[in-house]
């Protein structure tokens, strides 16, 4: 039997670890994919195609459990979904910020 995803209450996120798993590229692009699809993703299509699926599912665990995302099980899939409304009644314009931010970097040529 599978273990039940762990998705902290909005009151239990921290900036310091919202921040920290955000500082990783490969997280920052799995949340900047689920941002900005406007609903939900599963897990091969979110993550960059060229890590092992044991490093996905770190990234998607360490995004989880920094509450940046919800994750579900969909039959044989797992669905993920950015908490951009929970997170920005908790911190006002902090993801916006840093989507913004990255957006900069990345347009200008900035590697990570």
């Amino acid at each position: 039997m599978a273990r039940p995803f762990v998705h902290p209450p909005i009151e239990d996120v921290s900036l310091e670890g919202v921040l920290y798993a955000l500082a990783d590229p490969h997280r920052l692009a799995i949340f900047r994919r689920l941002t900005g699809c406007g609903g939900t993703m599963n897990c091969s299509t979110a993550a960059p195609c060229d890590l092992p699926k044991s490093t996905l599912s770190h990234h998607f665990k360490l995004l989880r459990e920094a509450g940046l995302i919800r994750s579900e099980k969909q039959g044989t899939q797992v669905v993920n979904m950015a908490r951009c409304d929970e997170l920005e009644q908790k911190f006002p314009g902090l993801v916006h910020a840093i989507l913004t931010s990255s957006d900069a970097c990345e347009s200008d040529g900035i590697n990570r």
